[in-house]
């Protein structure tokens, strides 16, 4: 994903959110203080099938699933429960919102941490990026990248971890742990939702692949145009 293909997408989500670009742009020099170039052979997903794995309520029920898959790439607190279910994960996906101190842990471990950045999290970007190792910290913004921050595409935690294993070569991607009809959160997680289906949906028609987790729901997702 080129960001001259994704700018038109990302402008549509700032027009629908009424977020401002130059809150992200903001956070994303932020974030380019601390980042580093990183070594992507370390995440060839070349021929691999990756498990795609966000926080819904019944990932805990259906976690195992992960170990079908060559790679785990997990959203957020999905990373938690994929952990204590005693699976590895390669790949956190992360705005640092929910759980930083699970991404602190990994990148001392060595697991890398695609650290994302946007004009909401400027406060936590500042308070644990610099704690993290950087040598495992893949920074990320949804706005136009530059140095060592980097744009793969997507919106949430989950349907990032989505765009990166594309980007990055995976020959399947596999949906774990994903509801977007999660009746647990409030009214702007639900629209956000609205646009990780969406996403998907554009990037299951740009892979010409069948996402199962779209079963079903197809016909009420308004397109996003490929071209």
């Amino acid at each position: 994903m080129n960001f001259e293909r994704w700018n038109p997408i990302y402008e549509s989500i700032l027009g629908d959110f009424g977020y401002p670009r130059d809150g992200d742009e903001r956070a994303r020099d932020v974030i380019s203080e601390y980042a580093e170039p990183f070594d992507f052979e370390r995440l060839d997903c070349a021929g691999d099938a990756v498990a795609v794995v966000g926080a819904a309520p019944s990932l805990s029920a259906e976690v195992d699933r992960v170990g079908d898959a060559e790679k785990i790439f997990a959203a957020s607190t999905a990373a938690d429960v994929v952990r204590d279910a005693g699976h590895d994960v390669d790949l956190m996906v992360t705005d640092l919102d929910k759980n930083p101190g699970t991404a602190l842990d990994l990148t001392r471990e060595g697991t890398p941490v695609a650290a994302h950045a946007h004009g909401d999290n400027v406060p936590l970007i500042e308070a644990w990026v610099p704690r993290l190792e950087p040598a495992h910290v893949l920074a990320t913004t949804q706005a136009e990248p530059v140095d060592a921050v980097y744009n793969f595409g997507g919106f949430t935690d989950g349907d990032r971890a989505a765009f990166l294993a594309d980007a990055l070569g995976a020959e399947e991607l596999r949906f774990v742990g994903w509801d977007f009809d999660d009746p647990t959160v409030d009214g702007a997680k639900a629209k956000k939702l609205r646009w990780a289906e969406r996403l998907l949906h554009y990037l299951e028609r740009r892979r010409e692949e069948r996402f199962s987790v779209l079963d079903g729901r197809r016909d009420s997702i308004e397109p996003i145009p490929l071209s």
